[in-house]
């Protein structure tokens, strides 16, 4: 039989793929902002709560901190690489309020960690007591990061509309909860167990979302190409209206041979 280590070794590292595929699934949305050269109505919010997410994990994964906890601290050093990298996309491509926002919780996060790894580090000195104060805040934490998309999802149910929350980050987020909520309760561990059930009834509650409003969102985007058109197609008859007199000076013919 396989033994419930090899078990939770082999369900770890299939988290930390899948927590990978999490961390890369904002990309069409960043392409999207790239593209754009802005921001539009994504919010911040959910980058800077995954990275502060990620960085208190990582510290939990410390050796010093929390003894054989590799895979916890590798996916969660990968992911806040990538999670600074879309933080800063967002400045780049925000202005404004948003960007202020965006700058303050982004050194929000960084001086948060770094007041928590000087305290634990110096004033706790067994791993039980430094597991215990950054486990907690983890659970906190992970809880939050899990909540940040309600905001989004306030506006989904208002607008009847999924286009700001995107699926593949919803889908992903139901992958890694599952995956991780499985891997703690092999050898049960509370403070992996708790966010990440949390973050598991989110995600499902966003996969429901986009159920119920993927016909409307399709009918909206499709309603605004069509008013585009429309626009585009009554700026071209209203050139044709000012230049009329002046072609009708020399052809009378000349306005029927446009059309």
């Amino acid at each position: 039989m396989i033994s419930a280590d090899t078990m939770r070794t082999v369900v770890g590292i299939v988290g930390n793929v899948i927590a990978l595929g999490l961390f890369f699934s904002p990309l069409p949305t960043f392409i999207r902002i790239w593209k754009k050269k802005s921001v539009e109505e994504f919010s911040v919010i959910p980058y800077v709560a995954t990275l502060l997410n990620c960085m208190l994990w990582m510290l939990y994964g410390l050796p010093i901190v929390h003894p054989n906890s590799t895979l916890v601290l590798t996916i969660n050093c990968a992911g806040t690489a990538i999670e600074i990298c879309y933080v800063i996309l967002y400045l780049v491509f925000s202005d404004g309020p948003k960007r202020l926002k965006a700058l303050l919780l982004f050194f929000g996060d960084l001086a948060f960690v770094a007041v928590v790894a000087i305290i634990v580090l110096i004033f706790f000195h067994t791993h039980d007591r430094r597991s215990l104060i950054v486990g907690i805040l983890c659970v906190i934490f992970c809880i939050i990061m899990y909540l940040a998309p309600l905001s989004v999802m306030k506006m989904v149910i208002q607008t009847k509309s999924v286009e700001y929350m995107p699926l593949s980050l919803s889908v992903a987020s139901f992958l890694n909860g599952l995956c991780w909520t499985i891997y703690a309760l092999i050898r049960f561990d509370l403070y992996i167990t708790i966010p990440n059930g949390l973050g598991l009834l989110f995600s499902i509650t966003q996969l429901v979302l986009h159920a119920l409003y993927y016909k409307s969102t399709k009918r909206q985007i499709a309603e605004r190409k069509l008013k585009g058109e429309v626009g585009l197609t009554d700026v071209v008859i209203d050139d044709s209206v000012k230049e009329s007199p002046v072609i009708s000076s020399h052809k009378i013919e000349a306005p029927t041979n446009n059309e």
